[in-house]
């Protein structure tokens, strides 16, 4: 088994391809390691490794983000830990945590007269920012919409970035107000 690595735009964060599918569907994201452990045995591995803060999967890939430690020193469990789990064939999430990975924490909140605007924003997430967040090992979800704020939840990779505000402002809120003109402004919105 080859586990391709690839540096993100976040510096402390790398993305890990196993050539194989992670999730099925969703995504998951792992920041605490009594949770990882939990629902996931791969993430509850990757959590344990001194210096490793998150672990983010999605359909192909696993993100994990680091604290100051050298990625030279990290890499090489963290491969093994995912080589490991991998070969022996055991699911990626547990059999009871499996609904979660489809589903974001938190509620959604938008004034049900807003319906087609948020829905119009929806689509245009999912076909023209997630997946192009996901090439940097991250994802972006639709949190809310406010008096003309759209406010979204940033993960993975995303989360933390140097570079978050300049894709938040520049890329997704230009984007959106391009096409729906009743959103003013796009924030960052921490996971419930």
């Amino acid at each position: 088994m080859f586990i391709q690595t690839e540096s993100t735009p976040n510096p402390q964060t790398l993305k890990f391809l196993p050539g194989r599918v992670v999730l099925e569907n969703g995504t998951a994201e792992f920041l605490e390691a009594a949770e990882a452990a939990a629902r996931s045995r791969l993430a509850g591995k990757l959590m344990a490794i001194q210096g490793v803060t998150g672990v983010f999967f999605g359909y192909d890939f696993i993100t994990v983000s680091k604290d100051a430690t050298d990625w030279a020193h990290l890499k090489p469990a963290i491969l093994a830990s995912i080589m490991e789990h991998f070969l022996s064939g055991e699911p990626v999430m547990a059999p009871s945590a499996s609904g979660m990975a489809a589903s974001d924490s938190g509620e959604e909140f938008f004034d049900e007269s807003d319906e087609g605007i948020v829905s119009t924003i929806k689509e245009l997430l999912d076909t023209r920012v997630r997946p192009a967040v996901a090439q940097d090992g991250g994802d972006i979800t639709f949190r809310g919409f406010r008096d003309g704020v759209v406010f979204l939840n940033m993960r993975g990779s995303c989360a933390g970035c140097p570079s978050s505000t300049a894709t938040l402002k520049h890329g997704i809120e230009n984007l959106l107000r391009h096409f729906v003109p009743e959103v003013e402004a796009v924030e960052a919105m921490e996971a419930a």
